[in-house]
């Protein structure tokens, strides 16, 4: 039985496994690996960081990420289709690993900040 996202440690566990078929899918994965040149050592934690603090509200990332995809869209032009990619390979991700009101919150976080980056950097 799948239990909910409760601490740091199953954040890691949801950040692994969603860049793992990020890093392999034909639309996303170039973006990371040719594009951008992800350093993966640099970018998972700041990730797990990110995460954490979007749902448990930790106060431990410091960033603007929709500045960062905005200068991303200027290197590699994205679209709706990239988005839409990566909100379904997400919601797959935490559906595939947890459930409960802690998986269906982070869930629904991530497809406000997408909609807001979709809005913003693809301006």
């Amino acid at each position: 039985m799948k239990k909910d996202i409760q601490n740091r440690d199953d954040i890691i566990k949801l950040v692994d496994a969603f860049y793992i078929k990020v890093k392999a899918d034909d639309l996303l994965g170039n973006i990371f690996t040719d594009v951008v040149h992800v350093n993966w050592e640099t970018h998972l934690p700041r990730m797990y960081d990110f995460w954490e603090n979007i749902l448990f509200c930790t106060g431990n990332f410091d960033g603007n990420p929709m500045m960062t995809h905005k200068a991303l869209n200027q290197k590699k032009q994205m679209d709706f289709t990239h988005f839409n990619r990566w909100n379904s390979m997400f919601k797959e991700t935490v559906d595939s690993l947890f459930k409960g009101e802690k998986a269906t919150e982070i869930k629904n976080r991530a497809m406000n900040i997408s909609k807001a980056m979709m809005d913003k950097a693809l301006s």
